[in-house]
């Protein structure tokens, strides 16, 4: 069996340093040497150019052109599928050693390569610094832990032992799958969907968000360095309602992962379960589909450390994060000192571009732009604007962190993924009625409570309805194999990334009797 160290996080870079400052700009620089580059699609063996392209735009710089992408067609979802599942033939018989060992040499070049990756994010998703560094870290970190992971179901399941018998439980990979992945973590969520199924042994065709193509282009080159085979990982960039939307039905697809927004996942879910001609299986689904996470903070709490908790919750990357803070419920009793200082360090927050390494960077495209900006002004009807709300689409998607008080349950900004820099704040009687409001939502991703009440911590354990539940600390930025990230309710199928049984999603069980 393959040995390898213990697990650890990826350490991130400490930004302060002079040396990693400049590190990062000549990574910046060789990103810029690079535009205008276009990446084809990647079947197999070929590297196949189309007559449509996808372009990528810097969203601080609307009018820059990264790169461009091919556009795939049906007709290269139907081959990709072919040559998936003749790829499968090989791939399945691959030791878990050997598949595990192609992970790793890819965790040791994005290392290698880190900044050069963390810049392509700067450019092409908007993430300041330390938002980039992050995704690129938890990209090498997905990569580690399923290689390791994987080790577990190397040798047969537990059985019980039986006279005159050999009996065996044994796990099978399911086969060809298909992988849509976000745009937001376009890195790491982008390869942790890619590396889980494939170390146990099934080939994935991944498509990309459209506004990411590049970054995951860099990562499937970079696997493929590592040495995956041809075939096991298909390139495929295009349109969702088209290529992906093709797959999804299609009676060879095995199994579906999806990252992205309630609408689109429960249509997958939906096309998925249904059975066309041809398809011989119950169809794996795995879903991951945001939230509308809340923040709470009673009358015991620090309030310092609450209110810089609250602030990087919702603002960090624009509040572009399915475990963003986009309600803040706090008891009545500290209210006002509360939203006081969260105002306060809100309004100290430069906006600006990922390159000039700003607090809150632009949201990723026009669609996102025109979406949060229709919600601030609904919010200024069901709200008290305290701070933010100005919007500038001159030069890139720019939107002031907004923090509307005095919204009720109920509210449509208090009940609709936003998906941007838009906080709701909601007053509550006292800590019982603050987990009630929590609750009314029909997400359940991520949620916090700041208190120093023991009775109350454990009573939030029991009855907070969320996947990732954070006492008196942020909510974002869960750690892979630490705090092991999924939720439920219509945040999808609790299917836990970075947990030690997220690889049973991409198996199957099979038993062998033997008599002698």
């Amino acid at each position: 069996m393959l040995k390898l160290p213990p697990y650890k996080n990826e350490p991130f870079t400490d930004f302060s340093l002079p040396e990693n400052q400049s590190a990062y700009r000549e990574a910046l620089a060789y990103v810029r040497s690079t535009f205008g580059r276009t990446y084809p699609l990647v079947i197999g063996s070929e590297r196949i150019e189309t007559p449509e392209k996808i372009a990528s735009v810097n969203p601080s710089k609307t009018s820059e052109v990264i790169g461009y992408t091919a556009k795939a067609r049906i007709e290269d979802a139907e081959k990709a599928l072919q040559v998936g599942w003749d790829a499968w033939q090989e791939w399945k018989n691959w030791s878990m050693d050997a598949r595990a060992r192609v992970l790793v040499k890819a965790a040791a070049l994005l290392r290698r390569r880190k900044h050069q990756f963390s810049a392509l994010l700067t450019l092409e998703a908007g993430k300041n610094w330390a938002e980039a560094d992050g995704d690129t870290a938890e990209a090498i970190d997905f990569l580690e832990y399923y290689a390791r992971q994987s080790m577990k179901y190397a040798t047969a399941g537990e059985t019980y032992d039986f006279p005159n018998e050999e009996n065996r439980l044994q796990h099978i990979p399911l086969g060809v799958g298909v992988s849509i992945s976000p745009w937001n973590f376009p890195l790491a969520i982008f390869a942790g969907m890619l590396a889980a199924p494939i170390v146990v042994g099934n080939c994935v065709i991944a498509k990309p968000a459209e506004d990411t193509g590049l970054i995951a282009a860099w990562i499937v080159d970079l696997l493929h360095e590592a040495g995956l085979p041809a075939g096991v990982l298909t390139f495929l960039p295009g349109l969702g309602e088209e290529v992906g939307d093709y797959l999804v039905k299609h009676p060879k697809t095995r199994f579906v992962t999806f990252t992205g927004s309630r609408q689109v996942g429960l249509m997958i879910n939906e096309n998925a379960a249904k059975v066309p001609r041809g398809q011989k299986w119950i169809k794996r689904v795995v879903l991951e589909m945001g939230g509308k996470d809340a923040l709470i903070v009673d009358e015991t709490a620090d309030l310092e450390e609450a209110a810089s908790a609250a602030v990087a919750s919702a603002f960090g990357f624009s509040g572009q994060k399915c475990s963003a803070m986009s309600r803040l419920i706090v008891v009545d009793s500290v209210h006002d000192e509360l939203v006081r200082r969260v105002v306060e360090k809100t309004k100290a927050l430069k906006v600006g571009s990922g390159e000039e390494n700003a607090h809150v960077t632009p949201v990723v495209n026009e669609e996102s732009f025109e979406k949060v900006s229709r919600y601030i002004e609904m919010g200024k009807s069901e709200g008290k604007l305290l701070t933010g709300g100005g919007v500038d689409g001159s030069v890139g998607h720019f939107i002031e962190p907004t923090i509307f008080d005095d919204v009720q349950s109920g509210a449509k900004i208090a009940e609709e993924e936003i998906f941007g820099p838009v906080v709701a704040v909601l007053c509550a009687r006292d800590f019982d009625h603050a987990l009630e409001l929590a609750n009314d939502t029909e997400y359940g991703l991520t949620g916090g409570v700041f208190t120093k009440k023991r009775e109350r911590i454990e009573k939030a354990r029991m009855e907070f309805q969320v996947g990732n539940l954070y006492i008196n600390r942020k909510i974002t930025g869960a750690l892979v194999g630490v705090q092991p990230f999924g939720g439920f309710n219509m945040s999808g199928t609790d299917s836990k990334a970075g947990g030690p049984n997220y690889l049973d999603y991409f198996l199957q069980l099979k038993t062998v009797a033997e008599r002698f």
